[in-house]
């Protein structure tokens, strides 16, 4: 893990540092506006799950450059000419900037702004990548939980993935952001101290290796955890169960990792009720996503929980969201000009944004309007909120709770969504609008960048 330089400056991609270095030695200042959105959904998404901000506003508290890493950045030979005005800058970095966002937890949609930074501009450009990318993961991995926990259909689902996922930090956040998409806990036991999820864990194969007898493992392994789980698909399923309901001590569930799952658990619950251990659970792990999660209950397999490894916390199937962070409005010397880009299929809208969230009058989400940020609606619900003032956050005290505050606020929102959107199938996009005010200030905009150009 990166621990020691998490909060590191250079932690950013080398443009970032090249045109902060240009605006210092021009004397260029300004205060400016930049807004963090995605494009647009991946194939098998309905909608997106915001999660990451935490750690997000905790980098923008500690952001520093260390006197090393500027003796670095001054013996890069890019900066050979650079002046001594721009390491003095780095020296004395803080980020002092405000910041607007949508809490973690609320469902979004593309174009409509996740975060929106307003500082001084070498602050706000300086930080791009890395909040980019602390937003982008735990939001993909956010999303996927939705998809896996909506398949499971009130089920217990576990996130199982962090020796699979993309280094052991990824592990660690992918917990955090599985747990806000509605995963009731990790196996991930520094995620669980780090932010109080609710760990789980059975015993691995080896555990039942390791014993010359398997009845042997199960009842040590009871002595020890009279409450466990007992994995039994090391040899034979219904040999291991029978050898465990001979024991006489009942155990808190059963766990199936491999095999032909449909028909051992159907075997499993019933051979279970027949001794009278109608509560002892079955529990189902092994390369499971939504589809497969979906397909076992659908074919009626008698399972109580699922623990999801690979296909979570690396989102096998969308790994990467068209995220973008791009500028909106510039401040000089008071003078408030507005900025947008106009290339083919990638053009931004200038403004600063809200977006603006209507529901039908049964409490169901009807449709969102991404409108200015001067705009109001009656009866709507503007969804991003001050959290950060002059490099500091608003709310710091309500921080630790981040992860429970956001579980809660997703799952409360995905029983607002129109059915059509909380299931699995992507064929229906939920409707997102531009407000008048921001299509008539694009096309004003386009029209006076044509005009000064003639």
């Amino acid at each position: 893990m990166l621990s020691d330089c998490k909060f590191s400056g250079l932690l950013t991609d080398l443009y970032e540092l090249t045109m902060a270095a240009g605006y210092v030695q021009s004397g260029f200042e300004a205060r400016a506006t930049f807004e963090l959105y995605v494009r647009s959904l991946p194939e098998r998404r309905n909608y997106l799950v915001a999660a990451g901000l935490e750690q997000a506003l905790e980098f923008l508290e500690n952001m520093r450059f260390s006197g090393e890493e500027i003796a670095y950045i001054r013996n890069l030979p890019v900066f050979g000419k650079v002046s001594s005005k721009f390491f003095d800058y780095l020296s004395d970095f803080r980020f002092t900037g405000d910041v607007c966002a949508i809490p973690e937890g609320t469902i979004y949609f593309p174009g409509e702004p996740v975060l929106r930074v307003t500082a001084p501009i070498v602050q706000a450009q300086l930080v791009e990548t890395s909040l980019l990318s602390i937003l982008h993961f735990q939001s993909v991995i956010a999303s996927k939980a939705a998809r896996i926990t909506a398949a499971a259909a009130g089920r217990q689902v576990i996130e199982f993935g962090s020796r699979r996922a993309h280094g052991i930090e990824a592990g660690v956040l992918a917990a955090r952001a599985a747990y806000i998409g509605g995963c009731e806990g990790t196996s991930n036991t520094y995620a669980g101290h780090r932010f109080n999820i609710p760990v789980y864990g059975t015993q691995a194969h080896s555990w039942i290796m390791a014993h010359a007898d398997e009845a042997e493992a199960f009842s040590s392994f009871l002595d020890v955890f009279p409450q466990a789980t007992l994995l039994v698909d090391t040899y034979n399923v219904r040999a291991a169960v029978e050898k465990i309901i001979a024991l006489g001590r009942k155990p808190h569930g059963i766990r199936l990792d491999s095999g032909n799952v449909l028909a051992d658990s159907e075997w499993l619950r019933n051979r279970l009720d027949q001794v009278g251990w109608n509560d002892v659970e079955v529990f189902v792990s092994g390369d499971l996503d939504e589809e497969r999660i979906e397909s076992l209950l659908n074919s009626s397999a008698r399972i109580n929980g699922f623990g999801v490894g690979t296909a979570l916390s690396t989102s096998s199937d969308a790994p990467a969201l068209g995220v973008i962070y791009k500028l909106v409005e510039v401040d000089v010397g008071g003078r408030v000009q507005s900025a947008a880009k106009f290339s083919e299929d990638k053009h931004t809208y200038p403004g600063s944004k809200q977006v603006f969230r209507f529901s039908n009058p049964d409490g169901i989400l009807s449709h969102d309007i991404i409108g200015h940020e001067d705009e109001s609606y009656p009866g709507a619900q503007p969804l991003l909120v001050g959290v950060m003032r002059e490099g500091h956050r608003i709310n710091a005290k309500e921080s630790g709770a981040g992860a429970h505050a956001a579980q809660k606020r997703f799952l409360a929102g995905r029983d607002r969504l129109p059915k059509a959107i909380r299931g699995l199938d992507a064929a229906v996009r939920f409707p997102v609008q531009y407000s008048r005010k921001l299509e008539d200030l694009f096309i004003q905009f386009r029209e006076n960048l044509a005009s000064s150009r003639t």
